[in-house]
Formats: structure tokens, sequence, C-alpha cells
């Protein structure tokens, strides 16, 4: 579909009374391209977000992970209207690196976007990782875990995020045992992943 195309139709469903946000989210994640990679991380293509988690592609995506000065872990709430994992806790922020664009470079957009704010970021880990959802799409991606700091409060994208929270690394090792439901399935993989590398 070319490009003008698709911004007449998100025009007009923006504008249409008969479309739920859900099918405005559809429409802009079938416009972002994702960068395919093998295992090494080596791109090797780029594929409507949208097809890779129908399709189950493996594709190149970051995770920020941001502490204050009391070693505390800022999570947010994800926006009760997102098409997957709706209200659901989760890191910092996560999303794709675009074209050309450095992981560092992504995490800190992300993080302007969704929680207002930008902090200096450093790469920690990553690794390969396979979260499948209920409706049907799937996330397999190779993760970059970025790290930073900040001791303010967010200023929240409501349309990205409903809510936010400072945890210590042990709470929410112990919440997500007693309480696994309420996080997304991807961060429940990706804290193991970081504290297993803080270990290490």
């Amino acid at each position: 579909m070319q490009k003008p195309l698709i911004s007449l139709l998100k025009a007009f469903f923006y504008t249409s009374s008969f479309c739920t946000f859900d099918e405005i989210q559809r429409i802009t994640m079938a416009e972002e391209q994702v960068i395919l990679v093998n295992e090494n991380d080596e791109q090797i293509g780029l594929m409507p977000k949208q097809e890779a988690h129908e399709k189950a592609v493996l594709h190149r995506a970051f995770s920020v992970f941001i502490f204050n000065e009391k070693k505390e872990l800022m999570l947010q709430q994800r926006a009760l209207h997102k098409y997957h994992s709706p209200g659901l806790w989760t890191n910092t922020c996560c999303s794709h690196q675009r074209d050309g664009e450095s992981s560092l470079d992504a995490g800190r957009r992300r993080l302007q976007e969704e929680m207002g704010f930008v902090a200096d970021l450093k790469e920690t880990t990553s690794f390969i990782y396979k979260a499948p959802f209920d409706n049907g799409l799937t996330e397999y991606e190779y993760d970059h875990v970025l790290v930073g700091s900040y001791n303010d409060e967010p200023t929240l994208n409501s349309e990205e995020v409903a809510s936010w929270k400072w945890m210590s690394m042990e709470s929410i090792q112990a919440d997500i045992i007693n309480n696994p439901d309420i996080y997304t399935a991807w961060f429940k993989i990706i804290f193991d992943k970081y504290c297993q590398h803080l270990e290490s």
C-alpha cells in the first residue's frame, strides 16, 4: 500500500465515529517498519510491525530500565485501551529501533514519547526472547536492555501509559511470583534476564 493511501486511511479512521482506538492503533502499526535480524543481530531486512508480530519474525527491539537514587525501578502501567496487554505493568518503556537508528537514540526517543523525559542511557545486555499474546500476535525479539537514572516524576503520555510507580528489584521479583498476571509477558522474561546479567 502506498504511503499517501495509508495517510488518507488514517485521516478517515481518526475522524470516523465508527473507528475504535484499537483499529487506529492497528493502522498505525501497519505503517511502522521493524528491523529484521538474524540470531547475530545482523540486519536482514524490514517488515511492517503488524506483519512481523503476526508471523513471529525475529526483529530488533529495546527495553528501557530507569532507576532512581534508591535503586528502585520505574514501572509503567500500559494504557487501558492498548490493543494488547492493556492495563498490565511493565518496565519503564520499550519499543523498536527505526531503520538507521541506534538503540540508544531509539531508547531516548521512546522515553520522551511515553514518559515525557529524557535520561542518559547505556546498553547493558541483549538477548533473544519469544512471548506469544492472547490475541494471536507474538513478540520474537532481539532485545537490547538500556539502563538510565532519573529521580523526578514522569509526564505520562495518556495514549500509551495509564500510571507509574517506583519499586525495588526485590519487591518486583516477589510480586511477579505472587501476582504474575498483572505484568506483561515480555517484562517477566526481560526482568529475569536482566537479573541474571547483574549476577554474572
